[in-house]
């Protein structure tokens, strides 16, 4: 096993499991061939859920596309290996449709990640960072549990310092 972890993504994520958590409860303020390692993956949507999950939307990337993402391991780092057609998407305006987890507390977010699956644990991390996409709005948008669409620069990530695979920046809410 390499000594490189999820662990600046698990920190993000359990930062905004723990925000989420406390905003559902109104309580905040204004691969590769092999197992994966732990965090990884597309993430299981819960049957016990109270959340229904994503239907597919013809004007947002598929979370199968997205999270069709292999990995190698480098220098003791594990580092995403994009299929051509995710490589396309950077640099371009694209749609995610996903469930909201804040990374600060309020009821507005600018900056948050959407997932794949809705956050069914305030301990767990929902799936790998190929099934999730951090986001930078251009104006707040509300905390729902409800999937949000936002549209903006998608940019594809070799070599995120957080060990993020996907950001899109400039973002706007769409309905």
């Amino acid at each position: 096993m390499t000594s490189f972890s999820f662990r600046p993504v698990a920190a993000l994520v359990t930062t905004a499991l723990l925000v989420a958590s406390l905003a559902a409860h109104g309580q905040t303020g204004s691969g590769s061939s092999g197992s994966f390692p732990a965090g990884s993956g597309a993430g299981v949507h819960s049957p016990n859920s109270p959340i229904a999950p994503l239907q597919e939307r013809a004007d947002a990337l598929s979370w199968s596309l997205l999270t069709s993402v292999k990995t190698k391991t480098v220098k003791n780092r594990i580092l995403p290996v994009f299929p051509s057609d995710v490589q396309s998407l950077n640099a371009k305006s694209q749609r995610v449709q996903g469930f909201m987890m804040p990374l600060e507390p309020g009821e507005k977010q600018k900056h948050f990640l959407l997932s794949s699956v809705p956050l069914s644990c305030s301990f767990c991390l929902p799936g790998g960072p190929e099934s999730m996409v951090e986001v930078k709005t251009k104006t707040a948008v509300k905390y729902t549990l409800e999937p949000v669409v936002v549209e903006g620069q998608f940019a594809v990530l070799a070599d995120d310092p957080y060990g993020l695979y996907y950001r899109i920046t400039d973002a706007v809410a769409v309905k």
